[in-house]
């Protein structure tokens, strides 16, 4: 294929600033919207034979667009090799590779192949301006983020040994350990509260109230980081 040809299905599949590149874009995201439903409506028990039909091709009208999309990428690639093993070549491989393993094969551990066709959610971050804004703002604050993060990890372990000390004699059996305690820890931090694991002990209350507002923190904090570095990519475009 001469350059001039290339040149033209690149402005398509990688452009989306003309207007066949922002067409080819919506109808890619479209069609990965429609084969998700479809997949998910595969999935309900007594479906007609008639619907059984219409779904299969569905699926196959997709895969072969989404194969096709697959090879006009690799076509138009400058560097083809570092495409295909780039994290976007390996999703849209991964995206219709199942249906070809387990087209006309009856082996049911080859079904499990087809459950890596949810990978194709991952495609919508090719077409998503606002995915590359996010991904923006997480380098913005990658360096706060792991901070609190570790930080996180000492406050889990600290509120374990903590509850540990005060309800492990009055509660042997459920707060056995320190490991034991460590999901206490977890589902009292993140505010989730199972009910599974409590505090009897006026001590063990007391210290739970601390733990919980200290959990607040732990869910609001990086929500902050994370709005506030959405604020700075988007004042950067």
């Amino acid at each position: 294929m001469s350059a001039g040809p290339i040149v033209s299905v690149r402005s398509i599949v990688n452009d989306t600033t003309g207007s066949l590149g922002r067409k080819f874009s919506f109808f890619i995201q479209f069609l990965i919207i429609v084969s998700l439903i479809s997949f998910s409506f595969s999935t309900l028990p007594n479906l007609t034979a008639r619907t059984k039909t219409i779904l299969y091709y569905v699926e196959v009208f997709s895969i072969v667009i989404f194969t096709l999309e697959y090879l006009l990428r690799i076509i138009s690639s400058e560097n083809r090799l570092k495409f295909v093993f780039s994290f976007y070549g390996i999703i849209d491989l991964l995206a219709i590779l199942p249906f070809y393993f387990s087209a006309g094969l009856d082996l049911r551990a080859i079904r499990a192949f087809r459950l890596l066709r949810l990978i194709r959610i991952f495609k919508l971050i090719r077409y998503s301006s606002a995915i590359d804004r996010f991904h923006r703002a997480l380098i913005i604050v990658k360096e706060e983020m792991i901070l609190f993060g570790f930080a996180s990890v000492v406050l889990l372990y600290l509120s374990a040994v903590g509850i540990y000390y005060f309800e492990s004699q009055a509660q042997p059996e459920q707060f056995k350990s320190v490991f034991h305690c460590l999901w206490w820890s977890v589902t009292t931090l993140t505010t989730v509260g199972y009910g599974d694991m409590y505090p009897v002990t006026a001590g063990g209350r007391l210290f739970t109230f601390f733990v919980l507002i200290i959990g607040l923190g732990i869910v609001a904090v990086p929500a902050g980081l994370v709005a506030s570095a959405l604020s700075k990519a988007r004042e950067s475009e």
